[in-house]
């Protein structure tokens, strides 16, 4: 079966994590940016490690894909959506791996507080696309097959549409996330906020390499 492409909007590292993760799953997957020409970071990249990859614009990564991953900052959501063009989502699925932390102050905080979300603000943005939040809870460099001593950590999912969950879901599994569905979009709220929680452990513990696992009895 033919894997779907996947447009990777932002070119960061998440992005570049993620766009890696796809590629080795067989997908093609264009990454994008304000001006590919220009992003001599990125080019760098697509040299060394960008095997399966192409670049392009906002616009032109939203249009190529079938599966679209927003891993951009998360305060920038609204303009980059603007140039990627709002009709290039329309009917796809859309990961929203970002997060609208604040650092402007010595102690990082949610820029929208705790009754609205970067996600919900996302799927206003976007009601033709099906908007779920996921990997915003970790580092990029455990986003894709995470190792970790004590076994894999759980990954957080939020979503209005049951469908495009589920096939996110899958994609979490073959990234070796075992997920969790929390439910609608408004559960953004919660996985914005553990990522405030994640900040403020790897602040003080001076390292990124923690991630958060469910243990039931």
């Amino acid at each position: 079966m033919e894997q779907p492409r996947v447009g990777v909007l932002g070119s960061g590292v998440v992005g570049r994590s993620l766009a890696r993760g796809f590629a080795d799953r067989r997908h093609e997957v264009r990454i994008g940016t304000r001006s590919p020409a220009g992003n001599e970071e990125l080019g760098e990249w697509l040299r060394g490690e960008g095997d399966g990859v192409s670049a392009g614009t906002f616009a032109e990564a939203a249009e190529f894909g079938d599966l679209l991953v927003l891993a951009t900052l998360g305060l920038a959501n609204e303009q980059v959506i603007e140039a990627a063009g709002a009709e290039h989502f329309t009917g796809k699925v859309l990961i929203d791996a970002t997060n609208p932390l604040d650092f402007s102050d010595d102690t990082p905080t949610l820029a929208y507080g705790f009754d609205d979300s970067g996600g919900e603000r996302v799927q206003r943005l976007l009601p033709g696309a099906s908007v779920v939040k996921a990997f915003n809870i970790v580092t990029a460099g455990l986003m894709v097959d995470p190792e970790l001593p004590d076994g894999p950590p759980t990954m957080f999912i939020a979503g209005d549409e049951e469908a495009a969950k589920r096939t996110v879901a899958d994609i979490l599994d073959g990234f070796g996330w075992p997920s969790i569905d929390i439910g609608g979009i408004e559960g953004a709220r919660m996985l914005e906020s553990l990522c405030l929680l994640w900040v403020t452990v790897g602040m003080r513990r001076g390292s990124w390499d923690q991630a958060f696992r469910l243990l039931t009895a």
